[in-house]
């Protein structure tokens, strides 16, 4: 049996393969917990994927290339994962081989059809799986960006007082971008007063008390305040026992206390409506 006639054989029987891969893909799916995709998903994906198997020989290179591609993109932005993909290309080959080989008139011609099927069908799935390991690499590259930005994010909450809430652990890495962000949130809104608040921060172990330290003195230095918040008892507790020195650094247990005081820090406070009219009207009598 020749190349010819394995891309005969796949055409001929292109719907009978459709409706097995769509029923491979279908019963992996609903094992891999995959709800979001319907059986009308995975049909496309298959007919796409015939389309591919399909391509003439002689056709560009460059354009098989690209429908690999954007049906690499396709599976992966259906949150299909890599498992699935090479468990479900892997059980297509074998019903394609049993599918043929029932049609093979000897073992030396049921030989012969493994090696056409293999010199034609894998580099194909091999590909396919290549292009897939890329383009989802290339979405949890973008997601780690979009993470990284919503990482250490500095808010203006009041004129020239800006508040950067921290939620998760923070290692190295993060330390550095939170160091980034506060430098040039300060320059950018032109705060007087920083609030790193920590109410999210599970653990406050040495080395992160080291990059607050180092963040607060960095402020300074750009001729800012630094007020740290959000300190729970046991985060108190575990700092007195590690013995690490905030000293030079103001605390506060609850953001609320920590923006009252950074008001007063920039000569302003917070007072009732109320208060305020009253004291209004005395103005305007006197």
């Amino acid at each position: 049996m020749s190349t010819q006639q394995v891309f005969e054989f796949i055409s001929d029987n292109r719907q009978d393969l459709i409706e097995k891969w769509t029923s491979i893909l279908s019963q992996l799916g609903e094992n891999d917990s995959l709800k979001a995709v319907n059986e009308q998903m995975f049909r496309t994906i298959c007919e796409e994927y015939m389309a591919i198997i399909l391509t003439s020989p002689e056709t560009n290179d460059e354009y098989t290339d690209k429908k690999i591609f954007e049906f690499a993109v396709k599976i992966v932005q259906l949150g299909l994962s890599l498992k699935l993909i090479a468990q479900a290309l892997a059980d297509f080959w074998k019903y394609l081989y049993r599918l043929m080989d029932e049609k093979s008139t000897s073992d030396k011609q049921s030989l012969k059809l493994v090696w056409e099927i293999e010199e034609n069908i894998t580099p194909i799935n091999n590909e396919i799986l290549n292009q897939y390991s890329i383009s989802w690499e290339k979405t949890v590259s973008l997601q780690k960006e979009a993470l990284q930005e919503l990482s250490a994010p500095l808010i203006p909450v009041f004129e020239h007082v800006t508040v950067m809430p921290l939620v998760g652990t923070i290692d190295t890495e993060r330390a550095k971008r939170i160091m980034e962000n506060l430098l040039h949130g300060v320059v950018k809104h032109r705060s007087e007063v920083v609030l790193i608040d920590i109410t999210g921060v599970p653990v406050v172990d040495t080395m992160v008390a080291h990059h607050i330290i180092q963040a607060s003195e960095a402020v300074r230095l750009v001729g800012a305040r630094c007020l740290l918040v959000g300190i729970r008892p046991e985060i108190a507790q575990t700092i007195v026992t590690l013995g690490i020195d905030l000293s030079q650094v103001i605390t506060k247990n609850t953001l609320q206390k920590g923006i009252q005081t950074a008001l007063e820090m920039t000569n302003r406070k917070i007072v009732p409506l109320g208060e305020l009219v009253n004291e209004t009207s005395e103005n305007s009598y006197t």
